[in-house]
């Protein structure tokens, strides 16, 4: 049996390795070669507050609201899990029943989920500003009864801290957050009205976390469009400021040049599989990416690579040795000017070998026909593109609400 530990205070990594755990079910999404440190850092960047299995936006409100009704009932620490799970799972059958159910966390599982609404927002809320509360989900839980005790104290509410009055409790909610409406918990959809819409755009706008982001721009904008596969091709990407339109160009760049390594990662397994149909799949798909490198080869020679890694790095600096020295090989070979090449380029199939064995050890695929067994036939072969998919969702979510009329 595997296990994964940790520790209970570092919500943004224990949020990051439950992320990681629900994309192995994600068959095309697995970061099978060690790059998620670099994706997952223009991706903060660029939208923050974002999860791959995030759904829709209304879960930034539906959370805050069971726990408020919670704290207005004082429910102590060794009953708070227990009570928010029963909330979290009973609005699962509400919502099913409503006109707008597209997205709801556990409609299949229902009782028997294990990763509720609150544990996939918690981090996110954080990001935008609705959560006051800095520390772990479990922390909160903890931490409830003596908050409980002190807002006693203080004539029955939490205030804002301030310097004047720092033994003042600080309220675990952001303090305009808007109230749910009268039906709630009874009915209830993932629809947003026009006030629910506004909030959670004033909040991505002006949270110090999340302001100044690709995400916040694309919300003062307000322009809407659907179906656009990646970032960089939305129509007001050409119309960004200097700052976000580099971040945006050095993400495009990174995930088309590193398409190749995952294609031909699946490909080597494809041909140890002896699965015709899919060498022939991945070869095709690997030409394709290879045309793609030919028809953008002037603006990737000319990408200032070291001007990608400073980006990178002041978001996390902590990117391995190993990773760093695999990505810059890869560059090399892809950009030297016979990307078709490396499909069957023996020093560019023993580098995507090589970085396998060393991240997983005895568990990697290629040349292991025992691990071979649990290849489905397509991992990580998606393209990135960086959380814009879910961001896009969520934007659309938080459109449509603008355009709703005033309740």
């Amino acid at each position: 049996m595997s296990m994964f530990v940790w520790l209970d205070y570092s919500e943004r990594e224990r949020r990051k390795m439950l992320d990681v755990v629900d994309l192995f079910r994600e068959h095309d999404t697995r970061d099978e070669l060690g790059v998620g440190s670099v994706r997952d850092a223009f991706a903060d960047v660029l939208f923050p507050g974002t999860s791959t299995i995030m759904t829709r936006a209304r879960y930034f409100l539906l959370v805050p609201w069971t726990y408020q009704r919670m704290e207005k009932q004082r429910i102590s620490s060794g009953q708070i899990a227990a009570r928010a799970r029963r909330a979290e799972t009973d609005l699962v059958e509400v919502i099913e029943h409503s006109d707008d159910n597209d997205g709801n966390i556990g409609k299949v599982a229902k009782t028997a989920l294990k990763r509720l609404p609150s544990s996939v927002y918690w981090q996110g809320l954080s990001v935008w500003g609705i959560r006051g509360f800095q520390g772990a989900q479990a922390q909160y839980h903890r931490g409830l009864d003596q908050y409980y005790l002190q807002i006693t104290r203080q004539g029955g509410r939490a205030l804002e801290r301030d310097i004047e009055h720092d033994d003042l409790v600080a309220p675990n909610w952001h303090g305009g957050l808007i109230p749910p409406p009268p039906d709630y918990p009874g009915s209830c959809s993932l629809s947003l009205t026009r006030h629910e819409a506004e909030y959670l755009a004033e909040r991505i706008r002006l949270s110090p976390t999340s302001a100044g982001s690709l995400l916040a721009e694309l919300v003062a904008q307000g322009r809407r469009h659907d179906d656009v596969p990646f970032v960089w091709e939305h129509p007001y990407s050409a119309e960004l400021p200097p700052k976000l339109a580099e971040l945006v160009h050095h993400a495009r760049c990174f995930s088309e040049v590193m398409h190749g390594a995952p294609l031909l990662y699946n490909l080597v397994l494809a041909e140890e599989a002896r699965w015709d149909e899919g060498v022939g799949k991945y070869r095709q798909r690997f030409s394709e990416w290879a045309q793609l490198i030919a028809k953008r080869s002037p603006l990737l020679i000319a990408w200032q690579r070291t001007r990608f890694w400073e980006s990178v790095r002041a978001v996390n600096p902590r990117i391995s040795n190993p990773t760093y020295d695999f990505i810059n090989t890869w560059w090399d070979k892809a950009l030297a000017g016979d990307a078709a090449g490396l499909r069957d380029s023996v020093s560019a199939r023993s580098l995507i070998g090589e970085r396998e064995r060393r991240l997983k050890k005895n568990l990697a695929r290629i040349g292991n026909a025992r691990a071979q067994e649990l290849w489905n036939g397509d991992s990580g072969s998606a393209q990135l593109e960086f959380r814009w998919l879910i961001s896009q969702r969520l934007l659309g979510d938080i459109f449509e609400g603008l355009e709703m009329p005033d309740a």
